[in-house]
């Protein structure tokens, strides 16, 4: 029997939103891995496979690989971005020490190496046909923070606040305006990459109630590909009208949701992907700042990204030299000092007096990547 729309709105209610009090934050981390010796070339997976996932890392971050070939921890969830950050800056040191003579760098978008395929994976292969090119799969790479959904009466709200900190986080952080050796005119050369794809499922949903936005946007996101003997990539429906000709099952429609890339994906969690990858020490402020915006100070913050709410392209493009974004930012980072504490409030302090209150983001002061002389 063919798939309902009421099973998809419960397969939502009970998995994609997942509610309870915030309490965990987690942390996925890519990163472009480069060889010290010969920066210019890719660095082969089976090279950094068997050191890195021959035993657990010490802080229990998880080991996967990006289609190009980056590299990504995804730590376990803990109470509190310092206890989170701590258990994969343990993780990164490990990985460094079993894998000696690599770089881990932290950068939106690879600057100069071509986009090339390292994992020869079925799932893979079909997305680059469907997509047409190979840049977000196998260059791109990003911090993204995973948030509790919040108890029934805070879900809505933080699912609101989360899309509205959304371009503020963007120009914030933005640290990809090198592509292929030249400046592309993004200050996030990486969300410019991404929300070009398909805008079906790369842009962020739209209505007030989560589950009803969320639902509605998963079954009007083109199916990118149907599974079976033969895998069907792009059949040229939605996955709505494929529910209307067709008899998907509930698994079709699990594995549909993990081919969709909003900026705010549910998965059980908030998990907020548009920020790019930044370099150490920097990857922890943007945990630490979105963390404190949506769990302890929500009314500085939504105050704060209402006015610049929607700006996407303004915030990939023009980063903070946006003076709405900047002011935007600038109330932000404040409301969230005015609740750190220790190490995560001076590393915070730090970056904002380097960036925020300058107006400038780590795209600003990339002059050149010392690995690609």
């Amino acid at each position: 029997m063919s798939l309902t729309e009421d099973e998809v709105r419960e397969h939502v209610r009970g998995v994609c939103f997942k509610k309870g009090p915030p309490r965990l934050v987690g942390i996925e981390t890519e990163w472009l891995v480069v060889d010290e010796a010969r920066p210019g070339e890719p660095v082969p997976l089976g090279r950094l496979r068997e050191p890195l996932t021959r035993r657990a890392l010490p802080g229990g971050s998880k080991v996967t690989f990006e289609p190009g070939g980056q590299l990504e921890l995804s730590s376990v969830a803990l109470p509190g971005a310092e206890a989170v950050c701590g258990a994969l800056a343990a993780d990164l040191a490990e990985v460094r020490r079993r894998v000696p003579g690599i770089e881990l760098v932290g950068a939106g978008v690879d600057p100069v190496r071509p986009s090339r395929m390292q994992l020869d994976e079925l799932r893979y292969r079909c997305m680059s046909r469907y997509f047409g090119d190979l840049t977000m799969m196998c260059s791109t790479a990003s911090v993204q923070v995973c948030l509790d959904i919040g108890t029934r009466e805070q879900a809505a709200r933080r699912w609101r606040l989360a899309h509205l900190l959304g371009p503020v986080l963007i120009a914030a952080f933005a640290n990809s305006p090198v592509h292929r050796g030249r400046r592309t005119g993004w200050k996030s050369t990486r969300q410019a990459v991404w929300a070009r794809l398909d805008p079906t499922r790369t842009t962020a949903p739209v209505g007030d109630d989560p589950e009803e936005a969320w639902a509605g946007y998963a079954l009007d996101a083109k199916v990118m590909l149907i599974r079976g003997e033969s895998w069907i990539v792009n059949p040229g429906v939605t996955f709505r009208e494929w529910m209307r000709t067709g008899e998907p099952v509930l698994d079709d429609f699990a594995y549909h949701l993990s081919t969709l890339f909003p900026p705010v994906r549910p998965q059980g969690w908030l998990e907020l992907r548009m920020i790019d990858a930044l370099p150490e020490p920097y990857w922890r402020v943007p945990v630490a700042v979105a963390a404190a915006l949506l769990d302890r100070v929500p009314d500085a913050a939504e105050a704060a990204a209402e006015p610049v709410g929607g700006h996407w392209v303004r915030a990939a493009r023009d980063g903070l030299r946006d003076p709405a974004l900047a002011k935007a930012a600038l109330a932000c980072f404040e409301a969230a000092c005015s609740v750190l504490t220790g190490e995560m409030k001076s590393l915070t302090e730090q970056y904002a007096e380097r960036y925020v209150a300058r107006g400038l983001c780590p795209a600003d002061d990339i002059e050149e990547y010392a690995w690609t002389r």
